[in-house]
């Protein structure tokens, strides 16, 4: 390390502002004073908006995520982090360009597509990506206004948290999402959607599932929405049974469905009506084919009409073996959701087959296994779309610890000007935005959730602003 370099703080660029950049840079902030290290950080973000994920990959009436949204809220009002927003790195910045102007450079640019699903029919018109479907109703900038809700009965395929949020926003009545921040476009179409039934398919069985205690248990907070469950379903081999008593959030789980099935026949045996939807819950479904609807002289429509699954079994082992037995459900629309898979950063190297930056504990390593000085990952696009969003601070732990220990090594910026970088945004034309412009743009969201409260039944308590150029233009007044 130069001289030059000991007389200046530590320029570190992180890109992305979800939960994982955040935490990186305020982990990394906090390091300063324990290991006698100045660092100068600048937080990247494509969107004019921060918090990522949070923002525009979580369903809107999840109440908890106020309280992480609030968490990050904190960390950069602080001031000793720069955010810079609506800036894409690959067209506004090159790879060359942060190399040139930060001595370390943290990628937490998560993972937002749609996992692929190999399933004969996949690309019929109304067979959906569950990511795209959250980024339209979270109001993701890049997404169209606008999306296809003409499907009766719906099929979503996983066992995710990701699949019962999907599930959940399709059964529920638009009016019931009022109170949440879900904006006014998301609101009509959701209005206007004809749906009575939403079937939920997983290919394990109950003591398999992937969700969680709350998020299913919210299924059961929908107004008019009946869950209806098959006991066929409820299939319980020895590695089950052993699941059950030795992890209490699967006993919790498979406790609650149980509950639901013996309240749903005594609705049925009592007579009772039922409610104006139905979310149905399936597990033992492989799915095997969509199925494409046929015209009068028996071409195809290029639509879904159904969806086929085959039976399976568990083995003993909780894993699954075929029965040979075949299902087909009718239904109009499909979303898989599957998992999520991370988008390649280009200039960096990238697993394929994961969906991952490569690295080791967060160091960057090129085709040959050595590390890419200075280059660094955390989050989604670290470790992959697993574990919940809790998971990610220590991920980000290690990712700082690797760059802390790399300090004396890292390779010296051409530019370390703090306002170089802001200089070459502007000299290219890129109207990025800064933690005072979401401020104002927080505060808009919030009017309009007053304005609504005022003219409507429902107290609101903010209204997403949506289009890119309306974000910025209000961010930058």
């Amino acid at each position: 390390m130069s001289e030059t370099f000991r007389s200046r703080p530590i320029r570190v660029a992180v890109v992305g502002a979800g939960p994982a950049g955040v935490y990186a840079s305020d982990i990394l902030a906090k390091a300063q004073k324990k290991h006698d290290l100045r660092f100068s950080i600048d937080l990247f973000d494509r969107y004019p908006a921060p918090f990522g994920l949070i923002r525009y990959g979580v369903a809107p009436d999840h109440p908890r995520i106020k309280g992480i949204v609030k968490a990050l809220h904190k960390v950069l009002d602080r001031g000793d982090i720069r955010l810079l927003g609506n800036v894409n790195i690959g067209t506004d910045l090159s790879i060359e360009d942060l190399r040139a102007h930060y001595d370390a450079v943290i990628f937490a640019t998560g993972a937002i597509k749609d996992a692929e699903l190999d399933l004969p029919g996949i690309d019929l018109e109304g067979s959906y990506g569950a990511a795209d479907f959250v980024s339209w109703y979270d109001g993701h900038p890049d997404y169209p206004r606008e999306w296809p809700l003409d499907a009766e009965q719906v099929a979503v395929i996983g066992n995710g948290n990701v699949a019962l949020d999907v599930a959940r926003v399709l059964s529920k009545h638009a009016e019931d999402l009022l109170s949440t921040e879900i904006p006014e476009n998301v609101y009509q179409g959701l209005k206007a959607s004809p749906v009575t039934d939403v079937h939920v398919f997983g290919r394990r069985g109950p003591a398999q599932v992937k969700f969680t205690p709350l998020e299913l248990r919210e299924l059961s907070h929908s107004r008019d929405v009946d869950i209806v469950l098959n006991e066929e379903d409820f299939d319980f081999d020895e590695a089950s049974d052993e699941a059950i008593k030795s992890n209490n959030q699967i006993k919790t789980m498979v406790n609650t469905l149980g509950n639901w099935l013996i309240e749903q026949q005594e609705r049925e045996e009592s007579g009772q009506p039922g409610a104006s939807r139905r979310l149905h819950l399936h597990f033992l479904h492989q799915p095997v084919e969509i199925l494409e609807g046929k015209n009068p002289d028996g071409s195809g429509t290029g639509k879904v009409a159904g969806i086929r699954f085959e039976r399976m079994e568990l083995d003993g082992t909780g894993n699954v073996s075929g029965t040979g037995e075949y299902l087909d459900y009718q239904v109009q629309a499909v979303y898989r959701a599957v998992g999520y898979f991370g988008s390649e950063v280009e200039g960096i190297p990238f697993d394929e087959k994961r969906g991952v930056i490569r690295n080791e504990a967060g160091r960057v390593l090129d085709d040959q296994a050595r590390h890419v000085p200075g280059t660094y990952a955390t989050g989604w696009i670290k470790r992959g779309p697993v574990g919940l969003i809790g998971h990610t601070k220590g991920d980000a732990m290690e990712t700082i610890a690797c760059l802390i220990s790399d300090a004396d090594r890292l390779p010296e910026a051409q530019h370390p000007e703090e306002d170089a970088v802001t200089e070459l945004l502007e000299s290219r034309g890129v109207e990025y935005t800064t933690w005072e412009g979401w401020l104002k743009l927080d505060e808009h969201e919030l009017s309009l959730g007053q304005q609504a409260s005022s003219s409507g039944a429902v107290e609101r308590e903010r209204v997403k602003v949506v289009p890119r150029e309306d974000m910025v233009k209000i961010s930058r007044a």
